[in-house]
C-alpha cells in the first residue's frame, strides 16, 4: 500500500512539473520575434555609442 502511494505520489508530481513547464512556455508570433531582435540590437547599438563617448571623454 504504501508503495503504492508513494508511486502515484511521484507520477503526480512528475506530472504537475511537466504541466508547468509546458503551460508556462509565450508563444511568440514570427513579427514579435523580429521586434524582439531588433530592439535588442538597438539596445547593444546604444550600449557601444555609449562606451565610445566614455572612452573620447
Amino acid at each position: 500500500m504504501k508503495k503504492t502511494f508513494l508511486t502515484v505520489m511521484v507520477m503526480f508530481m512528475t506530472l504537475s512539473t511537466a504541466t508547468t513547464f509546458v503551460s508556462c512556455r509565450e508563444n511568440k508570433t514570427t513579427g514579435e520575434k523580429i521586434e524582439d531582435a531588433a530592439d535588442d540590437v538597438g539596445d547593444e547599438v546604444e550600449d557601444a555609442a555609449d562606451e565610445m563617448e566614455d572612452a573620447v571623454d
